[in-house]
């Protein structure tokens, strides 16, 4: 009999109970040991973020062949501004929703109080390799000549050798998040919220993220019916069927919490779609790694309601950078669980907040816990950009795989070749 593996969101559900009931009780020598747990955990993830940004920025755009021309640049362009308009859209419900729940007695209510008198018992200096800033600049000078290199044919072995070493370096880093940042999450959220139980600042903040909760959900939705609405009016065809559709890989991927595991159904979808064998198998696969329209509104929300609450500047003119290079950065995101979150953290001091502190900790486990949904929205949304695609590509030059195969023996090949 093979037993049953537990998720990731019923282990935070459960640190965060296990976090609540000890910092009820336990006294304060007790709680600096989470401290000392919590900031150590904090320092491993800040010496790890800048080697993902490197190892997934890197891999993700030297993957994008340059000999997929017009096509590529379509679907870069159309998932890039439904990203943004995500991102926006979240803004501007949070500014008009928020201030009803999130109030005056709300400010200041984390990390804020007798929480900043409980330090830990020792730290352990681990400073990052290099920072950042530095490691995306990195990331994109590698990437984008990586894939420059790999359409050129006197330096195609270059390109590809240069693209195996980021690739490997991708998988490293990959398996030190499932293998160890993951499973130490729950107890990192344990950790934080015994301290936000100890201060008496959990129930307040609880209070307020069950209906940030709702009106992500509903955002969500609202979400998908402009994308596929958007699909409907260029294709003429009507966007309910398309979202009755949707619903397998919906469903595959609120219980798999991975866009890259549900890119297969997603495919099949695109074909009951009608969406042409060339466009869904290039389309709906780079999809899944650079349009995150359902990740984009959580972590903007998340940070709205964290910045609210923290009495911290949450004008538009702060959020606008955090948004525009975060819909960049999502190319960095793995197609597992907490993916997108773990590639938000290195900019979340765009708008203030320390990448190692207990606000993004907050975040951490705010996101997580919802990352079935936004996963779902997600790759949701990649079969309204496969349907786009699919009917505009004649206006750009773009012919149909049969077509072009017999017409150029150089037609695009998928960037990922679907799972048999």
């Amino acid at each position: 009999m093979v037993k049953g593996k537990i998720g990731l969101v019923p282990k935070l559900i459960v640190g965060i109970l296990v976090g609540i009931f000890v910092g009820a009780f336990a006294s304060e020598s007790m709680i600096r040991i989470f401290v000392t747990f919590s900031s150590f955990i904090s320092a491993y993830i800040s010496f790890i973020i800048p080697l993902m940004v490197i190892a997934f920025v890197t891999a993700g755009i030297g993957e994008l062949k340059s000999g997929a021309g017009k096509l590529l640049g379509l679907t870069l362009a159309l998932a890039y501004g439904f990203t943004l308009i995500s991102g926006t859209f979240s803004y501007i419900v949070s500014r008009i929703a928020f201030p009803f729940f999130i109030n005056n007695e709300s400010f200041a209510a984390i990390g804020e109080g007798s929480s900043a008198s409980i330090t830990p018992y020792f730290t352990i200096p681990l400073d990052p390799m290099v920072d950042v800033t530095s490691a995306l600049v990195f990331a994109f000078i590698m990437g984008l000549g990586i894939s420059t290199l790999r359409g050129q044919e006197k330096n195609n072995s270059v390109g590809n050798m240069m693209g195996d070493f980021f690739s490997g370096f991708q998988s490293i880093i990959q398996m030190v998040l499932e293998k160890t940042i993951i499973p130490l999450l729950p107890f990192y959220i344990a950790a934080t919220f015994s301290l936000m139980s100890y201060t008496g600042e959990v129930w307040r903040i609880l209070s307020v993220f069950w209906k940030v909760y709702l009106i992500i959900f509903a955002m969500h939705f609202l979400v998908l019916l402009f994308q596929f609405g958007v699909a409907g009016a260029i294709t003429k065809k009507n966007p309910i069927t398309f979202l009755k559709n949707q619903i397998p890989a919906w469903l595959t991927a609120v219980g798999t919490q991975s866009s890259a595991t549900t890119i297969p159904v997603n495919v099949d979808v695109a074909e009951k779609n009608g969406v042409s064998k060339s466009i869904r198998e290039f389309v709906v696969p780079l999809c899944s790694t650079i349009h995150l329209s359902g990740s984009m509104i959580s972590l903007t929300a998340f940070s709205m309601a964290l910045l609210m609450m923290n009495g911290m500047d949450f004008s538009f003119t702060k959020i606008l950078p955090f948004i525009l290079i975060l819909g960049i950065s999502m190319v960095a995101a793995p197609g597992a669980p907490g993916g997108a979150v773990m590639s938000a953290l290195p900019f979340l001091p765009i708008i203030g907040i320390v990448s190692n502190g207990p606000i993004a900790s907050l975040m951490i486990a705010l996101y997580l816990t919802q990352d079935s949904f936004g996963t779902a929205c997600n790759v949701s949304g990649d079969n309204a950009v496969a349907l786009i695609i699919d009917k505009i590509k004649v206006r750009f030059g773009i012919q149909d795989e049969e077509t072009e195969l017999e017409a150029n023996e150089n037609a695009p090949e998928p960037i990922f070749v679907r799972n048999q």
